[in-house]
């Protein structure tokens, strides 16, 4: 199976829990967000895997992680899609999390109202750009390391080049 095949399968997966955990909670309470995390890591390494199977294990680490990072960009390309589908379809979304985020600022005592106020403009100018620069740089840091895991597990028996074989 392609790289971009696992990534799109993966991807599907997280989108799936993503959007029923954004239309049960109302889209204003991120809780359980890190399941997407490990849903990516878990599947990251099965696919590395059953990659590693269909080749003999005939790769090396370098190879493994290759074939994972792929699927990664697969994933975060079709998350970014998600999230700017969101944003066209559930345009309310962007105050929900903004007013959760300014509730979550009052209960700090050491933050002034002049501060919170200053930090909800620039969330309220940023949002997007904020949204979608951390879920890249989340889901490739995610996706580094369920690579780095997937390539690891995964067994190595490369062929050597020089190697003679006797018929």
């Amino acid at each position: 199976m392609s790289p971009l095949v696992a990534g799109l399968l993966i991807a599907i997966a997280v989108i799936l829990f993503s959007a029923i955990m954004t239309f049960s909670s109302g889209g204003g309470n991120p809780s359980g967000g890190w399941i997407s995390y490990v849903i990516i890591i878990v599947g990251l390494i099965f696919f590395i895997n059953r990659y590693g199977n269909a080749i003999n294990y005939e790769a090396t680490f370098g190879q493994y992680f290759s074939y994972g990072f792929k699927a990664t960009t697969m994933i975060v390309l079709l998350s970014v899609i998600f999230l700017l589908s969101l944003a066209f379809l559930m345009p309310e979304m962007k105050q929900q999390v903004v007013d959760a985020t300014r509730l979550e600022l009052e209960k700090q005592k050491n933050v002034t109202e002049k501060e919170i106020d200053t930090m909800m403009e620039m969330t309220n100018k940023y949002f997007w750009v904020i949204l979608i620069g951390t879920s890249v740089f989340f889901f490739v840091l995610i996706g580094c390391v369920g690579s780095l895991l997937g390539a690891a597990i995964t067994k190595k028996e490369p062929k050597n080049p020089f190697g003679q074989t006797t018929s």
